[in-house]
């Protein structure tokens, strides 16, 4: 015989039990026993999973032909919590938003076979010094650059005093 559940055993308990009983007992926050009966045993309390918020997940994906853009495309649009998918395949981009984790959409699309990582690029605008040796990659899309920590260049005074009177500064003219 298989074991009776919390509602199976509330139902058996309350059949056996006289109505007038039920209402004579008082209980817990001046209820009657059916009423604690009722909701601490028969009812049925599903916690709600919290929902991730909504957000947008850029990948950088390998993508050679028209067949790996919709496998990857495939593979990330069914996922549970995704709204839109946008693949572009000339930058190796895949944007994804909706409610779901980055990292299950990065374990996603790698298992589909496809190489791929965070998208970690900027426009090339937007960066003070976009040829420094952080910033450049040869891997970026056409326009973009690392999105790294800027360092700006040092400044030495004894540089700025020189420049000022060189014959390459048009303006050493009117300090003199």
């Amino acid at each position: 015989m298989a074991p009776l559940s919390k509602q199976q055993l509330c139902l058996l308990f309350l059949a056996f039990l006289p109505l007038g009983a039920l209402y004579s007992v008082p209980c817990k926050d001046k209820m009657g026993a059916l009423d604690y009966l009722y909701t601490y045993f028969c009812s049925v309390h599903r916690p709600r999973s919290k929902r991730k918020p909504m957000q947008t997940v850029e990948l950088k994906v390998k993508m050679d032909c028209d067949g790996c853009v919709r496998k990857v495309k495939n593979a990330v649009t069914y996922m549970k919590g995704v709204k839109t998918v946008d693949v572009n395949q000339k930058q190796s981009r895949v944007t994804v938003t909706g409610h779901v984790d980055p990292n299950k959409v990065l374990k996603r699309v790698k298992r589909t076979g496809k190489r791929a990582e965070f998208w970690t690029y900027v426009p090339y605008n937007l960066v003070y010094y976009p040829h420094s040796s952080q910033a450049y990659d040869k891997r970026a899309p056409p326009g973009y650059v690392k999105n790294t920590a800027q360092t700006f260049p040092s400044y030495n005074p004894d540089e700025a005093i020189t420049s000022l009177f060189s014959e390459d500064n048009p303006h050493a003219c009117s300090i003199m």
